[in-house]
């Protein structure tokens, strides 16, 4: 299986099993629609007839030629070695955790998938007895890892700052005894930030997420406070500050576009421009009668400006002054493993979440869903046979994926995601999909301007 495509002057070819990616000549790229598997030894006469209006027959030859060569070194119309493991996916020991310590927000966002922060339950707190258990849940199930994740989530999780402390703590007092070594995450909206907020997350945690969606017009139109005022003139200073005494180093600023801003690449270059170097802003993900949702007609519009941003950082990079987007980072030499090529983050399997209430899902995105509950830290039950479904979610079981050239670079998309807006688990979000594959074009492109 390949992929073909034009992208700011480049003929672009993927092997989509080898991971191989060519850059082409025309007559290369041409020529590729018109030849069949298995490859010939010589080039049919017919094949040739059609080309020869634009290409000299020694210019036809010696393409298809190249194109046998790259054939015989499997980095061409190659053979799938992937499907193999398919078969061997298993449930494996938790490795991460999304632990909500706050089902509560100082903010109210528009576009919130946790109903502005209780995730449709009611506003509450986890308390610290809740967040041990936790911490002994992971133990328990991580079983033979030595490297535990544990993001602290929300709502705002700095609403609950005294009990993130002791959680942070407690495993840590637990590591040598069980040999694991955590690695923690905040995520926050930064009202709460402070100067010992800030001490202690740049002293315990391995990476910060902090939310904020560009510019402050932006920001303040889709993520205002309670009282209806805008935020970005709260966060904006605490978030400098932080980054400031981080080094610039394990943070990045996440934001959301919307049908309200198309034009987002301003936002990205608005948030590197404010100082910030690793920056992710991400498609709202959302009902299609949501007024601020992204729908298909959106798609030309929002595919423009994914390649205005792609140009725009290759200016930054040649010019020395570069930062990362997260969509279009990308590494073709070694990447994921096979067995995250095929089923991406872990959800339901290697990846848990933890409610204040001490219930058990998949994922964050998965809360509130009662269908989904996976059992609690209170009383030790774990669905395993719900672990062993999403175990074997995988670009092989999801039907749509398995034809698709992007399989392997997107693992399947997201499964919340495709519960919520396609119907099952195994079921892509046919508009994810469309994106993810844009931003992949996108980022082998940048790959290949920068070579």
């Amino acid at each position: 299986m390949i992929h073909k495509y034009k992208l700011n002057g480049f003929n672009i070819v993927v092997d989509v099993n080898s991971g191989g990616i060519h850059i082409v000549d025309d007559v290369t790229y041409d020529l590729l629609d018109l030849i069949e598997l298995p490859l010939a030894k010589e080039l049919s006469e017919e094949i040739k007839s059609n080309l020869l209006a634009k290409y000299t027959a020694e210019e036809i030859s010696d393409a298809y030629s190249e194109i046998l060569q790259l054939n015989d070194d499997d980095v061409l119309f190659s053979s799938d070695d992937y499907q193999q493991f398919a078969d061997m996916m298993v449930s494996a020991p938790i490795k991460a955790m999304c632990l909500h310590v706050a089902h509560d927000c100082n903010l109210r966002c528009k576009y919130c998938f946790a109903s502005t922060g209780d995730f449709g339950v009611g506003r509450k707190l986890l308390d610290e007895e809740t967040g041990k258990k936790a911490i002994d849940f992971l133990l328990e199930h991580s079983e033979g890892r030595h490297n535990i994740e544990l993001d602290f989530f929300g709502g705002e999780p700095l609403m609950n700052m005294p009990v993130v402390k002791a959680v942070v703590n407690y495993a840590r007092s637990k590591e040598k005894e069980h040999n694991k070594n955590f690695r923690f995450t905040i995520t926050t909206n930064g009202v709460l930030l402070d100067d010992e907020n800030i001490e202690f997350i740049n002293k315990e945690m391995s990476n910060v997420v902090l939310s904020i969606d560009g510019r402050r017009e932006v920001n303040d139109n889709m993520r205002p406070a309670i009282n209806g005022k805008g935020s970005y003139d709260i966060i904006m200073p605490k978030f400098k500050d932080l980054v400031e005494k981080r080094n610039q180093d394990q943070y990045y600023v996440r934001g959301t576009f919307t049908k309200h801003n198309l034009d987002f690449a301003k936002d990205v270059i608005s948030l590197n421009k404010e100082g910030f170097d690793q920056i992710s802003v991400e498609p709202v993900v959302a009902d299609e009668n949501a007024p601020y949702a992204i729908t298909e007609a959106d798609l030309p519009r929002v595919f423009e400006e994914y390649e205005i941003l792609a140009k725009h950082i290759i200016d930054t990079k040649e010019n020395g002054t570069g930062f990362n987007f997260f969509h279009f980072m990308l590494d073709l030499e070694q990447g994921p493993c096979a067995i995250k090529r095929l089923r991406g983050c872990g959800c339901g399997n290697e990846y848990v979440a933890v409610t204040p209430d001490g219930d058990i899902y998949p994922c964050h995105q998965f809360v509130g869903m009662d269908d989904w509950k996976m059992g609690s830290v209170y009383d030790a039950t774990f669905n395993l046979n719900m672990k062993n479904e999403f175990a074997n979610s995988n670009v092989y079981s999801k039907e749509e994926c398995s034809k698709c050239w992007a399989k392997f670079y997107c693992s399947g998309g997201c499964n919340a995601n495709n519960l919520q807006y396609a119907g099952g688990i195994l079921t892509p979000h046919k508009l994810s999909c469309d994106l993810e594959k844009k931003r992949l074009e996108c980022a082998i492109m940048i790959k290949a301007a920068l070579a």
